[in-house]
């Protein structure tokens, strides 16, 4: 395994770490509010750590030109574990009602997964179906709007600004999210009419 699939094996397992400090958040394992703060603190790390990861595997592999089968499949793949994760799991904070809907949850993990299928499909038939500027982008807004509410819930509720700004910031991923679907979408339907397929 290479020094990129090393560094995409670390960010699943870091993922994991992330999971784990947010559930125990969720299922009241702090006491404390200073506990409480102190572990989303935590979970915000690792979710940061996993997010700078992903631009480090990629770098690492296009500077020593180490790109391979498993990366372009694993890659993206945590990638939608770590968003698809966090939505889920942040839809139990109280403090995001009237921020995060279940619906806005649904739509990100369905298209993350539609795509992801069809990237493997075309990749199996030896087709590149690699990421593009408006799915680099959708990753980019999804990570601030969970980085975001992880602030919002553990710092910025109690200023009244703050829910406008996060609010915002979820549904510009939201629209993001299904535009670079559509796009994606377009650009398979039109990949498998080139190929015959």
């Amino acid at each position: 395994m290479n020094l990129p699939n090393k560094v995409t094996a670390l960010r699943f397992f870091i993922t994991l770490g992330y999971f784990v400090v947010l559930a125990l958040v969720i299922e009241g394992a702090c006491v404390s509010p200073e506990c409480r703060q102190l572990s989303l603190d935590a979970a915000l790390a690792l979710f940061l750590l996993a997010a700078i990861s992903d631009v480090l595997d990629g770098y690492l592999a296009r500077k020593y030109h180490e790109e391979t089968n498993f990366g372009r499949v694993a890659d993206p793949f945590v990638d939608k574990i770590l968003v698809c994760g966090s939505f889920i799991l942040l839809l139990s904070f109280r403090e995001l009602d009237g921020i995060l809907a279940s619906w806005m949850v649904v739509v990100i993990v369905s298209r993350e997964f539609v795509i992801h299928s069809i990237r493997t499909l075309l990749e199996s038939r030896n087709l590149q179906f690699g990421a593009t500027f408006w799915g680099k982008q959708k990753m980019l807004l999804q990570c601030i709007a969970i980085v975001g509410s992880l602030l919002y819930i553990a710092h910025l509720s109690r200023f009244d600004w703050s829910l406008a700004v996060v609010r915002a910031i979820v549904w510009v991923t939201v629209v993001s999210t299904v535009v670079s679907g559509l796009v994606y979408l377009r650009d398979a339907m039109k990949l498998l009419r080139d190929e015959g397929l």
